[in-house]
């Protein structure tokens, strides 16, 4: 790709490209590295001696099939997003709703500063709101122990930010008070950061408070650090063979209306949400349990339940969407520095912070949401996902790289798919020297 013209995540028939081709057209887009390429395709990626180093009791290394979802037009840049994920159907599904937002002039996205929250449980106290009273007064000296002038994220412009109390006076355990520490952690996901300047201010806020400090520990609860995306798709872009773009964005609403209002609905609406989320943070290296955690926990931050996205159709038709939701990710520390696919991963994607990461999530997210509620609303969610299903069942079968397109075909005609019958197909193939 020629520097003088911009690059477009816009492939198409990528998905029709050889392994080969696609890593081709992923190293010239990014100027990958003969190392990077490896790792990506997975023949050079985190050894077993690496793996060793990074839990206990390792016996080896697990992978994950890792795709890349293109058409991803965010805040006027073009990107290609790197997926790890084992459900088929999801890294295609995220690239079709990408190219429907990309019709609209793709998505807007934005994030707030890298605030992460840690708590500090202190028990032990007569009275909770007097505690909180001294704990209050001495805000400007607690802030400063927490800001060791050693730390690398102070010393890049990170640190202590505010400090808020929550007494409880009535608990099982008597008066209890919780300090909130608001912590600038920069590029980094900031667990080890925010627990650490938890543990410095500690003994100081026995001391104000005349308490115990007990827990002191980072919350998954990033309220403070959350990343949003809108889109804006012209009705036209919907329209099916069937239905008219005006209908299929009525129809999308009302399954999102579903979602906001039942919580068994917005239990699955949300998994679809992070099947997006997650697959780019695995690819890259990050926690997605701490993001399953933020996400559901923000979902029912109200008192109950409900969907993390909202759809509604405008004036003319078009349909509109937004999601927001806490995003704790990082480009630095970690396993986003240390796996080898991970950095090329990062690499590929081409963010240049941890907020541009988050932004890139949650775009992800709302698309891969779209394409989820979309299926459901028009031909149902099997239509697309089962010839996926096919070729996996063809794969587990035994069938050889030249049978799969046979097998699926059959499978689909049948309406058979199952594996015994892969099986079945795959023998007959073979013994015909097919």
């Amino acid at each position: 790709m020629s520097e003088k013209q911009p690059k477009s995540s816009r492939l198409p028939a990528f998905y029709q490209r050889s392994l080969a081709e696609r890593m081709a057209i992923l190293a010239e887009w990014a100027d990958l590295s003969a190392e990077e390429r490896a790792a990506l395709a997975g023949s050079a990626g985190l050894s077993a001696d690496q793996a060793d180093h990074m839990i206990e009791n390792a016996v080896g290394v697990y992978a994950l099939p890792l795709g890349i979802a293109t058409n991803f037009l965010i805040n006027g840049r073009d990107h290609l997003v790197p997926m790890a994920i084992e459900e088929p159907s999801v890294v295609a599904a995220c690239s079709y709703a990408a190219k429907l937002i990309r019709a609209g002039g793709g998505f807007a996205a934005g994030s707030d500063e890298p605030i992460m929250i840690g708590q500090l449980q202190v028990l032990d106290i007569p009275d909770a709101h007097e505690a909180a009273e001294r704990v209050l007064a001495a805000r400007e000296r607690l802030l400063a122990a927490a800001n060791d002038p050693t730390s690398s994220i102070v010393r890049r412009g990170g640190g202590a930010r505010d400090l808020v109390v929550r007494p409880f006076p009535q608990t099982p355990l008597g008066a209890m008070l919780v300090v909130h520490l608001h912590y600038d952690v920069r590029d980094a996901m900031g667990a080890n950061a925010i627990n650490t300047a938890c543990e410095q201010i500690a003994p100081l806020l026995a001391e104000l408070s005349g308490g115990r400090v007990h827990l002191r520990i980072l919350s998954n609860l990033s309220d403070q650090r959350t990343a949003w995306a809108t889109c804006r798709i012209p009705a036209a872009e919907l329209a099916t063979p069937t239905l008219t773009g005006e209908q299929v964005a009525r129809a999308i609403v009302e399954a999102a209306v579903f979602a906001q209002v039942d919580p068994y609905r917005a239990a699955t609406h949300n998994k679809g949400i992070m099947n997006g989320i997650d697959a780019v943070c695995i690819a890259t290296g990050n926690d997605w349990r701490a993001l399953e955690a933020g996400a559901h926990a923000y979902a029912a931050r109200e008192g109950r339940y409900t969907s993390l996205t909202r759809w509604w159709q405008a004036e003319d038709g078009a349909l509109c969407g937004e999601l927001r939701l806490p995003l704790a990710v990082g480009t630095v520390g970690g396993a986003t520095r240390v796996h080898p696919a991970a950095k090329a991963a990062l690499k590929l994607l081409g963010v240049q912070s941890a907020r541009q990461l988050a932004e890139v999530m949650v775009c992800v997210g709302l698309a891969q949401n779209l394409a989820a509620i979309r299926a459901l609303a028009t031909e149902g969610i099997q239509r697309g996902h089962m010839s996926l299903h096919a070729r996996q069942m063809a794969v587990a079968a035994g069938a050889r790289a030249d049978q799969v397109a046979q097998v699926v075909a059959q499978l689909l005609a049948e309406g058979n798919i199952r594996l015994e019958r892969a099986k079945q197909i795959v023998a007959a193939l073979s013994a015909q020297g097919g």
